[in-house]
Formats: C-alpha cells, structure tokens, sequence
C-alpha cells in the first residue's frame, strides 16, 4: 500500500507592523470571500519559504523578510486531495502597500479583525496565527475543525 497522496500546497501569511497593526486583505473571489491575510499557491519545485515572499509581495507589494512558519491548515478535499495551507509571520518587510486583482489590503489593529465580514473559519485560522501554543487547523472527516 503506497503512502503518497495528492496535495494541494498553498501558503497564508500574517504581517505585522512595528505599531502592532496586521495587514489584512478583503478578498474579492467569489470562491472564498471576506478578510483574511495574503497568501496563495505554492508552485512545484518552489520553497514553501520563497513561495511565501512571492505570493505576499504580488498580493501587497510589499516584500517580506525572514517570514518564520507558525503552523498548519490541512483538509481533504472532494477529489481526494490533501489541502495544506503553510501559516507564516513576518514582522520584516519593506517596500509600498498595494492592492491586487485578489483584494484590497489595509492595516488595522488585531483587536478591530472581529469588526470585519471574515472568510469562512478565518477567526479560528487566525488563533493559529496569533496563539503561539495552537500550531494546527485540521477539519476532520465530518467537517469540524479541531485546532491543535
């Protein structure tokens, strides 16, 4: 019985600035609306870590350094693929905030996220982000999300 499995690699990305504001980015998708952070696919042959500064800067225009992963979204999917969303922070970047075709981004204090019309389960994404002891989004067969 073979172990492997198709995947679906994908990667999500916090920023802070150094007043504490985090970026968020109001996703215009039809798929999966709402605020949530930049992020998006990893290409095959590419690092999860590279693949995280490419997706930002293309989504913000900003370029992050040194983004440090912090944990894990994963689920299967319809066709039997394993969905596994690399969660990073990065408190390092520079260059000029823009929007893209993927959304309009903006700095707001975390405590205001709860103010904002949120992509499906991001308010249990972000505890992902933000609790240093939570490390994993996982929705089990049944659709429930379990955080470890």
């Amino acid at each position: 019985m073979s172990r492997a499995e198709m995947a679906i690699l994908t990667n999500m990305c916090m920023i802070q600035n150094e007043k504490g504001q985090i970026l968020i980015q109001d996703r215009l998708k039809h798929n999966w609306p709402g605020v949530t952070f930049p992020g998006g696919h990893i290409e095959k042959g590419e690092s999860f870590h590279d693949s995280v500064i490419r997706e930002v800067f293309e989504e913000t225009g900003l370029t992050i350094r040194n983004p440090k992963l912090c944990g894990v979204k994963q689920f299967q999917t319809a066709n039997e693929e394993r969905y596994i969303v690399f969660f990073y922070r990065a408190k390092e970047f520079e260059g000029e905030l823009a929007s893209s075709a993927e959304g309009e981004v903006s700095w707001i204090e975390p405590e205001d996220l709860a103010n904002y019309t949120l992509a499906n389960d991001f308010e249990d994404m972000y505890r992902v982000f933000a609790d240093d002891s939570i490390s994993e989004f996982f929705y089990d067969a049944d659709w429930k999300v379990a955080l470890m």
